[in-house]
């Protein structure tokens, strides 16, 4: 049997004059240029604290690093979309355990994804705010990390735009 669980999220959009591939590099110029191989390190023999730190020399500037991306732009310009679209997974598992140890669910949505679009005369960042995913039923503790991640995430998305 499946359980629903309602709530909402907030989407956090920013404009910038940047062209799109300032703004991509701007970012990867802080989170990393190369996805972490966190599998890898997480495979790695030892505690806790030294898979901290294995993880802390890929920490960028505004504490996360680069998982992944995915460029939308290249496929849906087979469908006739002309844009480029760039979605980028970022996190830090050293911020991600400060809310899954107050909730393991809170996992779905660690690490955070962002989106890089072309504006045309700019691009823009966007990205739904961490604690309106993953805090979806009281729980102070939570709460507060996942407002801390926003906060983080806040300030990386300002400082690239």
């Amino acid at each position: 049997m499946a359980t629903e669980t309602r709530f909402d999220g907030v989407r956090v959009r920013y404009d910038s004059a940047k062209s799109y591939d300032e703004l991509v590099a701007a970012l990867l110029a802080d989170i990393g240029e190369q996805p972490v191989p966190i599998n890898d390190i997480s495979a790695a023999p030892g505690d806790w604290h030294s898979y901290q730190h294995a993880v802390e020399k890929y920490v960028g500037p505004s504490g996360f690093m680069l998982f992944a991306v995915l460029d939308h732009g290249v496929w849906i310009s087979k469908a006739g979309i002309e844009r480029k679209v760039l979605r980028v997974i970022l996190g830090n598992p050293l911020i991600a355990i400060t809310m899954i140890r107050h909730d393991v669910t809170a996992g779905l949505f660690a690490p955070v994804e962002l989106l890089i679009l072309d504006e045309g005369t700019g691009s823009s960042l966007t990205y739904v705010k961490p604690s309106s995913l993953m805090v979806v039923e009281p729980n102070r503790p939570l709460l507060e990390a996942a407002e801390a991640l926003d906060a983080k995430l806040a300030a990386l998305a300002a400082k690239v735009v």
